[in-house]
């Protein structure tokens, strides 16, 4: 049997797969320890850098960071790529402990300013503002270990040298990497089916 090639918009030619299932030509095997496992058996993974407010510091030590970020890229000497992804806020919690703060007060002017802090909290909720946590990954792709290693060292100790704190990237990381990519931000609801 013949197999069918698509060319696509780009000018790519890809052989036309009959499956209406993602999973079936994406090329991920597994995502574990932090880790997407490539079916080509190599891994992809990286750092989540913690975001830091540099305009609340004065002039000088904005610079200082500004200058190290840019010699820490600079020096770094693999393929890497830079991922902005956007994270929905959950502030269910918070207004859950606001609002035993409030049933528990007594003081009228205090449930009069806990009172605000609930309807400002329900205003950021509603559909009309967005709000997000903006998370930031260097993410890089290897296919062995002691590399990987070393190259989660080298991000992470360079950007600590910039003032920068940062940890190697989460399972649940990843997974909302892919989700942005795969499904336009939006985060799947369903469980995972095994066989």
């Amino acid at each position: 049997m013949k197999e069918e090639s698509i060319i696509g918009k780009d000018g790519v030619v890809m052989a036309k797969n009959s499956s209406p299932y993602t999973e079936d030509w994406i090329p991920v095997k597994q995502i574990l320890n932090g880790m997407i496992q490539l079916d080509n058996g190599e891994y992809v993974t990286g750092v989540k850098v913690h975001p830091r407010n540099i305009f609340i510091v004065d002039q000088g030590l904005q610079n200082a960071i500004i200058g190290n970020l840019r010699n820490f890229y600079n020096s770094i000497n693999f393929e890497f790529w830079l991922i902005i992804a956007d994270r929905p806020v959950d502030i269910g919690l918070y207004l859950s402990n606001l609002q035993i703060l409030y049933n528990n007060t007594d003081s009228p002017i205090g449930k009069k300013l806990i009172m605000e802090d609930i309807n400002k909290a329900n205003m950021f909720m509603s559909a009309e503002y967005n709000v997000v946590d903006t998370e930031y990954f260097i993410l890089f792709k290897e296919k062995r270990m002691e590399l990987i290693q070393k190259k989660l060292h080298t991000l992470i100790s360079g950007l600590a040298n910039s003032g920068l704190n940062s940890n190697q990237v989460s399972n649940d990381d990843l997974r909302t990497i892919l989700d942005h990519f795969l499904n336009g931000g939006v985060r799947t609801t369903f469980g995972t089916v095994m066989n």
